[in-house]
C-alpha cells in the first residue's frame, strides 16, 4: 500500500493538535478528530490487557455472539457506513458498499459461525509406536493484545477483517487508522461498543505515523501489544519489522502488489478487457491487488488493447457521491504526483498513452483520468514499482514462457491472474507464478472470499489475514500431551547402560527399518524398551 513512510517517535508529534480529515472530492474538511497523546499509550495498552483477560475468560461460543451482533449493527448502519467511506476516501458509493460495507459484514457472519470449529482443540495423532500411549492436542490460545496498523484505501473492510477475527480469538485491539481516515477508523470503535463488547476491548488511537511508532515503542510484555498486523507501504513495513524484532514480537505484514494479469491467445478477450479496466482502475488504482502489469500475447495484442480503450474512454469520472460515477479521485494530490512521475518515466523511455494521462482540475484537487498505456518494459519505474493509481500498463509478449518470467520479474509477489478459455493449461501457469494467490479468469474478487487467506511473499510482506490461516495469527499454539501409563518411569530415563543401548538400538530398527522382516526380528529386543520394562539400575 503507498502511504507515507512512518515519523520517528522521536520527532515532534501533533498532540496538542487536531487531525482534519477532508474530502478527496472537493478538498473540503469533513472532520477533526484529537490526536492520541504519546503519554496516553501506556494507560491504554494497561486498559487493554485487563480487559483481554476478561474477555478471553468467556466462552467461545459467547464471543461469537457479540460478533452476530456487531453483524447486525453493521448491516444496520450500513448506509451511513457508506456515506462515511465515500466521503473520507471520494470511491464510489458501489466500491465503499461492496468492498468495505459488504466484506465487513460477511467476516463477521464468517467468524460468528465458524470460529467455534475453527478454535476447538484439535487432537494430534501420533504415528510412532512407541509414543500410543499418549494422547496429545493442539489449542488455540489468544496472544493478548493485538497492534493494529490500517491503511486509507479501504478503511473499514481491512481493519475490522483483522480486528473481528483478534476478537474472536479473545484479544483485545489497538487499532491505529491512517491520518487520511480517521473518521471511519474512530467509528470501528463505535461499532464494537453498540454490539455490546467490553469498553477498551477495541480501542483507537489518532495520529499520523509518529503515532503509530509510538505505539510500536510503547510495548512492554505486560501489556503488548503482543503482536502487530500492519497493512501499508515497503517503507514502513521495514520500520514496523525492526521495531517488532527489537522488542521481540512477532507481525504480519501486507505491504502491497505489483500484481501481473496474463491474457492467453485463447481468453475471453471482450471479458478480460472488461477485467484488466475493472481491475486497474477499481477505487482509482488504489488498491494492493490492482492489475498493474498486464501480459498479453501478440497475435490478439491490438485487438485486446483496443478493447481496453474504448471501456476506459467510456468510464465517468467524477465525486463518488455521485451513483453513476465509476472512477473517484485519488486520495491526495501527493498520491496524483506519484502517478504523474510514473507516466513521465515511462513515456520518456518510449511508452505511448492510448486513453487519459491527464489531470482534471475541472473536477477537483485529486482527479486524474484513467489511463492506458502501452510500449512498457521492465526499465521503467511504472513496471517495477507499486504506482497506487488509475493506469493499466500493456505489455506484449511473444508467447506465455516470456509472460511468465516477466510476471516473476518483481519483488512482490500478493497477487496474478491468468486469463484462457483452457482451465488446465492456465491452472499450470498459475504454478509457476509467485504469488499469494493467483487467480484464473477473474482478478482481485478473492479478496471478498472470506475463506481464502490474503497475503504474499517477497516485497509483499509476509503473514496471513482472512480465512483460518489469518485466524491462526491471532492466536498461541499450544501443544498439550498426556501419558496414559502414569504409573510407569520410562525406560530411557537415568539410569544408562550397555543393556539400555541395545536395546534402544533394536527399539530404532523395530520402528524404522527398511523392510519388516528386520522389524519382526527385533520385536523382543525392542519389547525391552516398553515404559513398564525394568532397569537393573533405575534412577
Amino acid at each position: 500500500m503507498a502511504i507515507s513512510p512512518m515519523r520517528a517517535a522521536s520527532e515532534p508529534s501533533r498532540t496538542s493538535a487536531r487531525l482534519e480529515s477532508f474530502d478527496p472530492a472537493s478538498g473540503e474538511v469533513i472532520a477533526c478528530f484529537e490526536v492520541t497523546p504519546f503519554v496516553e499509550l501506556p494507560a491504554i495498552l494497561e486498559c487493554a490487557q485487563r480487559t483481554q483477560r476478561e474477555w478471553a475468560a468467556q466462552p467461545l461460543r459467547r464471543r461469537c455472539e457479540r460478533l452476530r451482533r456487531l453483524r447486525g449493527v453493521l448491516f444496520d448502519r450500513r448506509h451511513e457506513l457508506v456515506d462515511m467511506v465515500t466521503r473520507e476516501t471520494g470511491k464510489p458509493r458501489v466500491e465503499a458498499l461492496f468492498h468495505d460495507v459488504l466484506i465487513a459484514l460477511d467476516t463477521a457472519d464468517y467468524y460468528a459461525r465458524r470460529a467455534p470449529r475453527l478454535l476447538r482443540p484439535e487432537r494430534v495423532p501420533h504415528h510412532n509406536l512407541a509414543l500410543r500411549a499418549k494422547s496429545a492436542w493442539l489449542h488455540y490460545e489468544p496472544v493478548g493484545v493485538l497492534g493494529i496498523i490500517a491503511p486509507w484505501n479501504y478503511p473499514l473492510s481491512i481493519p475490522l477483517g483483522q480486528a473481528i477475527p483478534a476478537v474472536a480469538a479473545g484479544n483485545a485491539v489497538v487499532l491505529k487508522p491512517s491520518e487520511l481516515t480517521p473518521w471511519c477508523g474512530a467509528v470501528i470503535r463505535d461499532v464494537f461498543e453498540q454490539a455490546g463488547f467490553p469498553r477498551g476491548l477495541v480501542q483507537v488511537v489518532q495520529g499520523g505515523g509518529e503515532v503509530g511508532a509510538a505505539l510500536l515503542d510503547a510495548i512492554t510484555p505486560e501489556n503488548g501489544p503482543h503482536k502487530f498486523v500492519f497493512t501499508g507501504s515497503v517503507a514502513t513495513g521495514r520500520r514496523v519489522a525492526e521495531a517488532c524484532a527489537r522488542k521481540l514480537v512477532p507481525c504480519v505484514l501486507e505491504l502491497g502488489g505489483k500484481d501481473s494479469m496474463i491474457v492467453l491467445a485463447d481468453a475471453h478477450l471482450d471479458v478480460a478487457a472488461s477485467a484488466a479496466v475493472w481491475g486497474a482502475f477499481t477505487n482509482c488504482g488504489q488498491a494492493c491487488l490492482s492489475v498493474e502489469r498486464l501480459y498479453v500475447e501478440a497475435s490478439v495484442a491490438d485487438r485486446f488493447t483496443a478493447l481496453c480503450v474504448a471501456k476506459t474512454c467510456s468510464l465517468r469520472l467524477g465525486p463518488g457521491s455521485d451513483p453513476e460515477t465509476d472512477v473517484g479521485p485519488l486520495i491526495r494530490p501527493q498520491q496524483l504526483e506519484r502517478v504523474e512521475e510514473h507516466l513521465r518515466d515511462a513515456t520518456a523511455r518510449g511508452a505511448r498513452i492510448l486513453a487519459g494521462g491527464r489531470r482534471r482540475p475541472d473536477l477537483g484537487p485529486c482527479f486524474f483520468e484513467p489511463t492506458v498505456i502501452t510500449n512498457v518494459d521492465h526499465s521503467m519505474r511504472l513496471m517495477q514499482e507499486e504506482t497506487f493509481g488509475p493506469v493499466l500498463p500493456i505489455c506484449v509478449v511473444r508467447d506465455v514462457g516470456e509472460a511468465v518470467r516477466l510476471a516473476n520479474d518483481s519483488p512482490f509477489g500478493l497477487s496474478a491472474s491468468v486469463w484462457s478459455r483452457n482451465k488446465r493449461r492456465a491452472r499450470e501457469i498459475a504454478a509457476q507464478l509467485r504469488a499469494g494467490s493467483v487467480l484464473v479468469n477473474d482478478v482481485a474478487s478473492y479478496y471478498a472470499s472470506c475463506e481464502a487467506p490474503h497475503g504474499g511473499c517477497g516485497w509483499s510482506g509476509w503473514g496471513r489475514t482472512h480465512g483460518r490461516a489469518g485466524l491462526l495469527e491471532m492466536v498461541h499454539l499450544k501443544y498439550v500431551d498426556v501419558d496414559h501409563l502414569a504409573r510407569w518411569p520410562k525406560s530411557w530415563w537415568y539410569g544408562y547402560n550397555e543393556q539400555l543401548l541395545a536395546a534402544g538400538d533394536r527399539f530404532v530398527e523395530f520402528l524404522l527399518a527398511p523392510n519388516w522382516r528386520r522389524r519382526v526380528q527385533n520385536l523382543p529386543g525392542a519389547v525391552r524398551l516398553l515404559p513398564f520394562a525394568r532397569s537393573s539400575r533405575r534412577v
